[in-house]
């Protein structure tokens, strides 16, 4: 499944596969604690948006870059299998973007954002998205050094995704669900939904949101200004 997470890995033995894993993941812990320091040195708020496929991680960043653009400094860092064509549709909105392709791996880890942060080279005060690629199983694993993790959750996809992976929506900090617009013709319970990443996750907030048609955004808005605050006023 992925060259750089380990998943793929088979081994004759359980220790082996497991020390394997561990190997990964504390190399990438090193990193990610690096890449936290630094964000909070220079004021940075990183967030690592997560979900699966489809669920519209580009169009809520296209629309939010487009709102904020003349009130915060913002870049992105977008992570796909594959193709620039996220990335392209964002830097219409004149935000510094940075692709990563990450061919047969299946999320982005803490070493691929210390790059691109090098390249980007974000001014103090920035919001820093980092749009994962698309996959709710690998990405849960790997500390990128945000602040936050925002998973995102469609109408089009069924309300029981939190129970389907715990993890991820045990880890995340911010629920936001997508295409509400669409909720008149498809089968999806926002409130069962909200109930179900509860279960998982007592202290996770839920927003639901429609980035085509703006309904909700502001709330969205309304955390991320909360959230920049709050960094920007820990020095």
């Amino acid at each position: 499944m992925c060259d750089t997470c380990g998943c793929n890995q088979t081994t004759s033995t359980e220790s082996r596969t497991l020390r394997v894993e561990q190997d990964v993941l504390g190399h990438n812990d090193e990193l990610a604690r690096h890449n936290r320091e630094h964000f909070a040195a220079r004021n940075i708020l990183a967030l690592n948006l997560v979900s699966s496929p489809g669920t519209g991680k580009t169009t809520l960043l296209q629309s939010t870059l487009s709102a904020l653009r003349d009130q915060v400094p913002a870049a992105v860092i977008v992570g796909d299998p594959q193709t620039s064509r996220d990335a392209d549709r964002m830097a219409g909105t004149g935000a510094p973007v940075i692709q990563i392709n990450t061919g047969q791996g299946c999320h982005l880890d803490a070493g691929q954002v210390h790059r691109a942060c090098h390249q980007l080279d974000p001014e103090p005060g920035t919001v820093l998205f980092v749009e994962n690629v698309g996959n709710l199983v690998c990405p849960a694993l790997f500390d990128l050094g945000e602040a936050a993790r925002v998973v995102l959750i469609s109408v089009t996809e069924g309300d029981d995704k939190p129970l389907k992976y715990p993890t991820m929506f045990a880890g995340s900090d911010l629920c936001l669900i997508t295409k509400v617009d669409l909720l008149p013709h498809v089968d999806f319970d926002v409130a069962r939904c909200r109930d179900h990443a509860r279960a998982v996750n007592p202290g996770l907030e839920c927003l639901s949101v429609a980035a085509t048609t703006g309904e909700g955004m502001a709330t969205w808005f309304g955390w991320l200004e909360e959230r920049r605050h709050q960094v920007m006023s820990q020095r």
